[in-house]
């Protein structure tokens, strides 16, 4: 039976309440009226439950579909602005243990290169992405106890945060690695990292168990309940994510909305990102082979939802998605970024050859981080490299009160402005610096308070000489 306050994965993600919900979505997806009250309540950024945000994912109404669109970029514009944050992955190996056939790391693929960096070769890494700009790095790894393990993990966490190069520092790691335990949770905590990030791939676990026949990720409960160990070592910011492509994407999407339900009923609050990836080529993977695929209108349909139902929850898109892609789900609801990625173990200093392959997926942009940079001012966003919230203790509960009660464009905005001036001085063409130089002047009358506006300015300037790593 559905509980969200279980601790039981088959309770809070329960299969016949989700298929319920699905028929009573299916039922209702040409009722106007309850849509457009559902939109209407939706404006006061309160959110929607699983099954109302199902009925809005299923409406196949133009003309509704339209206003779906239109109260998503309101949400986001009211909590986000046009603020984009920017990140990079960072692959330590792709050493794996599991047989999960969607992924080229299986342990069964003999074709792909099995590599692991060295401590050494993290820094080389980490100098690589400091010069090019990133202040923010995600953490990725196979899951292999024997060449991967946490004191591995936890190593290499150290070593990046000890490199200061030039200007450059990485200020927030975010780490997404395979289920494991509380105490390992709270050795994560410990070690300083930002959010704590796990696909579930699938809320179906008949499915799940298919697409996961082998290994320790085999586990559907544990896997599951991941969230909840993460909180209970003290990890209060989660990130949450399915990889769409691999089961019915409805099904999935109220799954997803499930475990954030239950993760606000058990601990005060829910995943702090979600994450939408699409399933993509990759060595030894046709996406071809899932017949469960998603079109970009559908995709661009999950993003506004999602933006509707968990209006404070910021939303995720990688470089698996082409240029054009992200550009028309960014007014949509999505807040963060990659930009200038590898997938591969390494790869940031010296790109892999072809036969040389160790990524996990193809990407679809390729282009450099000054080139999103650059894209992004072009379409009036700030790009921003922000990570004082991590820093200064905002996380969990303090930062969705902060989002809820409106003072966050008090901190998100001169702090996104700053860390662009910081960007643009180090390590930006002369076009991207010319472009960003001119948002920020139109940027900064848009914060609300005058003492804070006016020691942004202050802040500017002491960057232009010299200085960094300012923070509201």
């Amino acid at each position: 039976m559905y509980n969200p306050k279980s601790m039981n994965a088959v309770d809070f993600i329960d299969d016949s309440e989700i298929l319920e919900t699905l028929e009573y979505a299916e039922a209702h997806k040409h009722d106007r009226a309850l849509i457009d009250s559902l939109l209407e309540r939706a404006r006061d950024c309160k959110g929607l439950s699983h099954r109302e945000a199902a009925v809005l994912l299923a409406c196949d109404l133009p003309d509704e579909e339209e206003k779906m669109h239109a109260l998503a970029q309101e949400i986001k514009d009211r909590f986000y602005g046009n603020r984009i944050v920017l990140f990079a992955p960072l692959y330590l190996s792709n050493y794996c243990v599991n047989g999960c056939v969607y992924c080229p790391y299986h342990y069964k693929n003999k074709n792909i290169r099995r590599k692991k960096l060295t401590q050494e070769e993290i820094r080389q890494e980490v100098v690589a992405l400091q010069d090019m700009g990133h202040k923010r790095l995600a953490l990725e790894t196979g899951e292999d106890p024997q060449n991967c393990p946490i004191e591995y993990v936890l190593e290499s966490i150290d070593t990046i945060y000890s490199i200061k190069h030039k200007n450059g520092a990485i200020r927030r790691v975010n780490v997404n690695i395979a289920a494991t335990t509380v105490e390992n949770y709270h050795r994560l905590k410990e070690a300083g990292i930002g959010t704590y990030i796990l696909f579930q791939e699938t809320y179906n676990k008949k499915s799940y168990e298919l697409l996961h026949p082998t290994g320790p990720k085999s586990n559907y409960a544990y896997h599951t309940e991941a969230m909840d160990r993460a909180m209970q070592g003290g990890i209060d910011d989660v990130g949450c994510g399915v990889l769409f492509g691999l089961n019915l994407y409805r099904y999935d999407f109220v799954g997803l909305l499930m475990h954030a339900e239950h993760l606000e009923a058990v601990h005060g609050v829910g995943p702090h990102t979600i994450s939408v990836p699409r399933i993509r080529p990759a060595d030894d993977v046709d996406p071809g082979d899932f017949s469960d695929a998603i079109s970009d209108e559908t995709f661009q349909k999950i993003v506004a939802v999602l933006r509707i139902a968990v209006p404070y929850t910021g939303l995720i898109i990688s470089t698996r998605e082409s240029q054009k892609t992200r550009e028309k789900v960014l007014h949509l609801g999505v807040s963060q970024i990659s930009g200038g990625s590898r997938t591969s173990v390494g790869g940031y200093v010296t790109p892999e050859e072809e036969e040389e392959n160790s990524a996990q997926f193809d990407l679809a942009d390729t282009r450099t981080l000054d080139q999103v940079v650059n894209w992004l001012l072009g379409m009036g966003y700030i790009p921003s490299f922000c990570t004082a919230c991590y820093r200064l203790g905002r996380t969990g509960d303090r930062f969705m009160s902060l989002v809820k009660s409106g003072q966050i464009a008090n901190c998100c905005q001169p702090n996104a402005l700053m860390t662009l001036k910081e960007y643009l001085t180090d390590y930006a063409s002369d076009d991207t610096r010319q472009k960003g130089e001119a948002l920020i002047l139109r940027e900064l009358e848009k914060i609300p308070n005058e003492k804070v506006r006016q020691k942004a300015i202050e802040n500017l300037g002491l960057i232009a000489h010299g200085q960094r790593d300012f923070r509201f």
